[in-house]
């Protein structure tokens, strides 16, 4: 991931800054514990394709 486009990312829902995780290929929203993938280097920034965070992900946080 390109550091210019993390430090402008921002959550859709809540617009808090994200979390990048590397070996899973995610950017973690932790106010409202999702987790959006990225494909091929791009963000999939879509709420209804977010996955939930399990209360242990959140907890790691």
């Amino acid at each position: 991931m390109d550091a210019k486009l993390l430090d402008i990312l921002v959550c859709p829902l809540c617009k808090s800054p994200l979390i990048y995780h590397k070996a899973e290929k995610e950017l973690i929203c932790k106010a409202d514990r999702l987790a959006f993938r990225i494909d091929d280097g791009i963000p999939v920034m879509l709420a209804d394709e977010a996955r939930k965070l399990t209360p242990e992900e959140a907890e790691k946080l």
